[in-house]
């Protein structure tokens, strides 16, 4: 799920920094500063909950002091994604509570996250209103991972992505306050996309974390190995099939498209920016002639540049 890179430190600022990695700035300087905050701070949820399904921690358990675990607690992703779950409960007050905090005239549990990321996040979930739902899909995409590898149809693959992946859409709605049911359906398309453009881009990384985002079905459709996608290059098989998946999501986008004619002014920018960064990596994969094995093809700035002007120009004819 994303780019690894282990991080040096439990620091809210290593987990932050890797927005610089992603296919489009997560909050752009373009947007008002209270939206940039708070989509940080949901960045920020969402990158560590990755680091700790994909074993990206510091090492010595530093971000397992913040859930008292000790390092060799650390060492087991589960027990992690667990604390960390107990730790973002949280940040939701008991709705049985009082002013005070007390349920039934007795304290409540303690209501103040450990780690500091979750600590940012809270002030963030009080100003929107935020539900735990999207939170919690995110961390069952995290323990989906260390229990299934492999996904035999593509339905099972978009289940996968309704929760890893459509989650942060939704988030970005309501912390911008423009969810609707309408626009929720076609972030979904959206972020469903982006998740299998990224899981193109990272096939090779996958494989060496013996995790594999290629439909089975698709696999023995075009008669492709597990050995195949461990080849220094892609064959002819590879890369037909990176290429019918590449249309695929490419058409999911188009499908999403609307979400960024519903909206005006910046969040526009913003949603262009989310969509063209896909326009613009899926770009890059035909460029490189479908072969990701070497490694993921990644947009040009000027790549992306020309494709945020084109997701406006469609929309503004579609809105």
């Amino acid at each position: 799920m994303g780019t690894r890179q282990v991080r040096p430190d439990a620091s809210p600022r290593t987990t932050l920094d890797k927005a610089a990695d992603e296919n489009f700035p997560v909050a752009p300087f373009f947007l008002p500063r209270s939206w940039r905050d708070d989509l940080m701070a949901v960045y920020g949820y969402a990158r560590l909950v990755d680091d700790i399904g994909d074993g990206d921690l510091a090492s010595g358990g530093a971000d397992a002091v913040h859930f008292g675990l000790d390092p060799a607690q650390a060492a087991d992703r589960l027990v992690m994604l667990d604390a960390f779950e107990a730790d973002l409960r949280r940040v939701f007050p008991d709705p049985a509570a009082d002013a005070d905090g007390r349920v039934d005239g007795h304290p409540g549990e303690e209501s103040t996250p450990h780690h500091p990321l979750l600590r940012a996040l809270a002030s963030t979930v009080r100003r929107h209103s935020l539900t735990p739902e999207p939170f919690i899909g995110l961390i069952e995409a995290n323990r989906q991972d260390q229990l299934v590898s492999r996904y035999e149809t593509y339905g099972d693959l978009v289940a996968y992505c309704a929760l890893s992946a459509d989650p942060v859409g939704r988030l970005v709605l309501a912390v911008t306050g423009s969810t609707s049911p309408e626009r929720v359906r076609l972030s979904d398309s959206v972020c469903t996309a982006l998740q299998i453009i990224e899981h193109l881009q990272d096939v090779a990384e996958d494989l060496a974390a013996d995790r594999i985002y290629l439909p089975a079905e698709d696999m023995e459709r075009f008669r492709v190995t597990e050995a195949d996608l461990a080849a220094p290059t892609a064959d002819a098989q590879v890369r037909a099939l990176v290429a019918f998946e590449a249309d695929r999501a490419g058409r999911l986008l188009g499908d999403g498209l609307p979400l960024v004619g519903s909206v005006h002014g910046r969040l526009r920018l913003l949603l262009a920016g989310f969509v063209a960064g896909g326009r613009a990596a899926i770009a890059a994969i035909e460029a490189a002639g479908y072969d990701v094995l070497p490694g993921p093809p990644r947009p040009t700035r000027a790549g992306l540049m020309r494709e945020v002007g084109v997701v406006l120009r469609r929309a503004g004819r579609e809105g």
